[in-house]
């Protein structure tokens, strides 16, 4: 294990990690918004779920530093008297838990066909890409809203609000494959032709071993890079759909939801509620692209 770290902190990515203040400024930024997400139900101030703790005459409180606010409040309240603080740590929650279960979702299925289409090739590589090509004609919001309307139509109403996270989590995976698949079908068209892949052909190792123990981890590096990028997208998707109204359900409100809400009470002044789980958004989204970026060309041999 110290040896192990030693290696890490003399390699290149640390290097280039020290002398990039604005990925550090965003890597501190991620890890706030994932500590406060992750330990919400202990550290936030307020419990905006537990209904005998709530009174409708703090509804509408504006921030702690404006004249009318109370200072149990920082960030205001909702038109419910919900603690705005409070509601973005468990929205944060909601959303981060959305946005990294989809992207593993997505590169378990993109991963897999990406490793058939390459390593196996012909008119099944040819089908597989054919899909890929017909998803990509179509926007991923359009998509995970499909996805998400059929799953609504077939379950049963009551159990909307049960299902609802799961159905989002598949709604996006499905969206976001693609990109995957067409990373790894390409890195792996070129590995399958290299001499460890004979090697391994010439001992009798079968294909799905070769796939999934020789070529995978000689693939991996662009894939995670993707995966970075794409929590971010996932987080954007999710709150998009659930300022639709056809994300994750009241009962278990996501950064989306809490925009939704707050918009409606925009315009008449109370625009905090709106206002500071939307920032929060932007600075989770924001932190998580960046760290993806330095990643990318961290990672690039050529950019060394």
């Amino acid at each position: 294990m110290v040896d192990l770290m030693r290696r890490f902190f003399d390699s290149d990515i640390w290097h280039s990690f020290k002398r990039n203040p604005l990925v550090i400024a965003a890597t501190i930024a991620a890890l706030i918004c994932l500590f406060a997400a992750s330990l919400a139900p202990w550290i936030a101030p307020h419990n905006p779920f537990d209904l005998k703790t709530l009174n409708l005459l703090d509804a509408f409180s504006p921030p702690a530093w404006i004249a009318a606010g109370k200072s149990e409040f920082l960030l205001g309240t909702d038109d419910q008297g919900r603690d705005v603080l409070s509601t973005i740590m468990h929205g944060s929650r909601v959303s981060l838990v959305v946005g990294i279960c989809a992207v593993f979702l997505s590169m378990v299925i993109g991963i897999t066909l990406g490793l058939i289409s390459g390593y196996v090739g012909g008119a099944l590589d040819a089908f597989i890409m054919r899909v890929a090509d017909i998803q990509l004609s179509f926007p991923a919001i359009l998509i995970a809203l499909l996805i998400d309307g059929v799953a609504r139509a077939v379950i049963a109403k009551e159990n909307h609000d049960q299902v609802a996270v799961y159905v989002l989590i598949f709604a996006i995976a499905a969206s976001g494959w693609v990109q995957y698949a067409r990373t790894v079908r390409g890195s792996t068209l070129v590995e399958r032709n290299k001499e460890y892949v004979q090697a391994a052909r010439v001992i009798g190792r079968r294909s799905l071993a070769i796939m999934f123990s020789h070529v995978l981890p000689n693939v991996m590096g662009p894939v995670m890079v993707l995966a970075t990028l794409h929590v971010g997208t996932a987080i954007i998707t999710e709150a998009t759909l659930s300022f639709l109204g056809v994300g994750v359900p009241p009962t278990q409100p996501s950064l989306g939801t809490l925009i939704r809400v707050g918009n409606d009470f925009l315009f008449s002044g109370e625009w905090w509620i709106t206002v500071f789980p939307g920032l929060a958004l932007v600075i989770l989204v924001l932190s998580i692209n960046i760290i993806g970026d330095w990643l990318r060309d961290a990672l690039n041999p050529k950019l060394r």
